[in-house]
């Protein structure tokens, strides 16, 4: 059964972002981007929260907040291995078996979609729960920034397994393609299997961690939300987010 005290979110941010540097530092509304990424994460009373860095300043932010940041290797891959780390260093009861993996740079994300994520876990064949929400604009298919997963829904399914993640897809339909939402859900047994695999040929070419998953059989499950939280990832999404 999933509760609080055996869940945890995780939120991995580094400053080492090329198109936007020193990101979770940056001022929104008089606050830094991780500082509203973490409130929102403690605003779902979900379980613990922890920040997971590389960078001294992020952890001081989030510990002058009152929150708990766990400095990690600077050497890690990906935000996942990321929050590997942080999870045997802050779990020492070994108290945690459930792991909401929040990117830093979302800080629109509402309660309920980390809620949603989550509760994909409930079923067992799942190894990991990621979100999705519909596109609605042709031209977000050809964007590289924004991630494409494919899933094929059936009618009034709000979840189903996750077929691909592509930048730039093949096809033109936008029919099964959808808007993925970087935030996951793991059982710490998936989490600890994921960070164990090597990474792979497409994961290394389209900068997407979760096609190491997918190239690896393991069961990722798509639920299907109706809004799109807005990420951070250029000085244009910025603006937008600064409003």
């Amino acid at each position: 059964m999933i509760t609080q005290k055996n869940t945890a979110i995780i939120i991995p941010a580094r400053l080492a972002a090329t198109r936007l540097p020193n990101k979770p530092l940056i001022k929104i509304h008089n606050k830094t981007m991780i500082q509203h990424v973490w409130e929102r994460a403690k605003e779902a009373n979900l379980g613990r929260v922890i920040v997971a860095t590389d960078n001294e300043e992020i952890q001081k932010v989030i510990e002058n907040s009152g929150g708990v940041a766990c400095l990690t290797s600077i050497d890690h891959q990906s935000g996942t291995d990321r929050i590997y780390e942080a999870l045997q260093k802050c779990d020492r009861k070994n108290e945690i078996e459930y792991i909401v993996n929040l990117q830093g740079d979302i800080p629109s994300i509402k309660a309920n979609a980390l809620s949603a994520v989550l509760k994909l876990l409930e079923n067992k064949e799942v190894q990991i729960g990621t979100l999705v929400v519909k596109i609605n604009e042709e031209s977000d298919l050809h964007k590289s920034q924004v991630v494409k997963a494919l899933c094929i829904f059936r009618e009034n399914e709000k979840n189903t397994k996750a077929i691909n993640f592509q930048r730039q897809p093949k096809e033109n339909s936008i029919n099964d393609f959808y808007h993925h939402i970087g935030i996951y859900s793991y059982t710490k047994e998936s989490l600890k299997q994921f960070v164990n695999l090597k990474q792979t040929p497409r994961e290394k070419e389209e900068k997407l961690e979760q096609l190491r998953a997918l190239e690896n059989n393991m069961h990722i499950e798509a639920g299907l939300i109706d809004f799109l939280p807005l990420g951070v990832d250029t000085p244009e999404d910025l603006e937008v987010i600064k409003g």
